[in-house]
């Protein structure tokens, strides 16, 4: 984890006066740090002062800003958080601290934080508003959360109904801990903020009452138990880098989750690695424990938290969930792997084989294997009729359910060469600069 590339993100609008003085501290108190600045719609002297002062900065990298110019926006606190965390993604964030503009982060924040993470993997940094000796709250540090890039996404970010200052950060952490991720707190040495008043804290907002705090919270923090906002629908909008205004960089909805949904013995594990290469926290057959936990949690509640503690994933039991899963998690991509009818059968002949499977044994001792295969197939034994007309039905519903929904399924011919070219067009992503991989190729 001492590799991993951490970014503030920072959102200002009408806060120059704030930035100017934390900024160049936090940049020289955080020398293993990136930083994100993200004007949202600044109509005062922001860039200029960023111009004048930081252009250094953003030379060397270690600054970039970003800018979103919708004409007449409002300023919308979870919108403009988004926007700023997959700006902190576009600069190669594997960890990313949302930091107000008000905020110090002291000396050797980001050493705290990368140790932090490396020791405590799984989990996520929060600023926890303790009172101080003379029993009065700190204000202006709630905001502070840090969180790794895939548990960000695994969340669906900050949920934009959340349109000015209230429980934005609060909703997060409590859907981060639903999602599993143990929650640790900020030591208070570094959650140092610039006092103010709540004129100045609300003034973009335009609220009828700007002084009164409780008028803003309009918006309940969700005890539902959901754990991922926005079906992928955050953080949208284009922005623009470092005052180039001739190259816009548009942010589309991101997928909620990505599903493979080839059967398997059609390169699902080869996708999964290039799912793993494209950046995706993706998951593939962890163990017949994590399948059954899938499989049951969606049949009892339709929805499952094992399985959305990854971002994507594929094999088993996924395919046999598809209809299920488009329902249960709207908004997201699906990929459907195939093979030649003669090449998978012999690749699934061979998988029921002890001689060629080294894992063949060990059904025996997991009853869940067994039943998903028969499950799937009606039987637990191979049976190359049966399976072959299974393996053509699977195909055919599912080119059935997503018929006309070209934008939703990805179509995979593994045997006639698809590769990086259909599944980064498919999702959006660049090609990496290296070949598509090929897992168990030999059987």
């Amino acid at each position: 984890m001492g590799s991993m590339h951490l970014v503030f993100c920072t959102t200002c609008k009408g806060r120059t006066q704030h930035l100017a003085q934390t900024l160049p501290k936090n940049l020289a108190d955080n020398a293993r740090a990136r930083f994100v600045v993200l004007d949202y719609n600044d109509s005062g002297d922001l860039l200029k002062y960023l111009r004048t002062n930081h252009l250094d900065d953003i030379e060397a990298g270690r600054l970039a800003v970003y800018s979103m110019r919708e004409a007449g926006a409002n300023f919308r606190m979870a919108h403009a958080k988004n926007l700023a965390h997959r700006a902190g993604l576009l600069e190669g964030a594997d960890l990313l601290c949302n930091l107000d503009a008000d905020n110090f982060t002291g000396v050797g924040f980001d050493d705290y934080l990368l140790e932090r993470f490396s020791a405590k993997p799984g989990g996520f940094m929060w600023a926890k508003m303790v009172k101080d000796g003379a029993g009065r709250l700190p204000r202006g540090i709630s905001g502070r959360i840090a969180v790794t890039s895939a548990q960000y996404l695994n969340a669906g970010g900050y949920d934009e109904r959340f349109n000015v200052w209230g429980p934005d950060d609060k909703d997060f952490n409590i859907r981060l801990r639903r999602l599993g991720y143990s929650m640790h707190e900020i030591e208070p040495r570094f959650l140092k903020a610039i006092f103010h008043t709540d004129k100045m804290r609300f003034k973009e907002y335009r609220l009828e009452e700007e002084s009164d705090s409780a008028a803003v919270e309009a918006v309940e923090v969700d005890e539902s138990g959901e754990t991922i906002a926005n079906l992928g629908g955050f953080g949208t909008g284009v922005l623009f880098k470092n005052f180039d205004w001739e190259c816009p960089i548009p942010l589309n909805p991101l997928p909620t989750r990505v599903f493979g949904i080839g059967m398997h013995k059609t390169a699902t594990t080869s996708l999964h690695h290039a799912l793993l290469m494209l950046g995706f926290d993706s998951a593939h057959w962890k163990s017949a424990h994590w399948a059954k936990a899938i499989w049951e949690e969606m049949r009892t509640w339709g929805r499952s938290l094992t399985l959305e503690r990854s971002y994507a994933l594929c094999d088993l039991p996924i395919p046999l969930m598809f209809r299920a899963l488009d329902s249960a998690y709207p908004g997201s991509k699906f990929i459907l792997t195939r093979r030649d009818e003669a090449g998978w059968i012999e690749s699934v002949e061979n998988h029921w084989n002890p001689e060629q499977n080294k894992f063949r044994e060990t059904w025996n001792h997991d009853p869940f294997t067994h039943r998903l295969h028969t499950l799937l197939y009606g039987h637990r034994n191979f049976n190359r009729e049966s399976m072959l007309n299974r393996y053509r039905q699977h195909n055919a519903e599912v080119l059935e359910h997503f018929k006309g929904r070209s934008s939703d399924l990805c179509i995979m011919d593994m045997d006639r060469g698809a590769g990086w070219r259909e599944l980064c067009g498919f999702l959006g992503r660049p090609i990496p600069g290296k070949p598509y991989p090929k897992a168990y190729a030999a059987y």
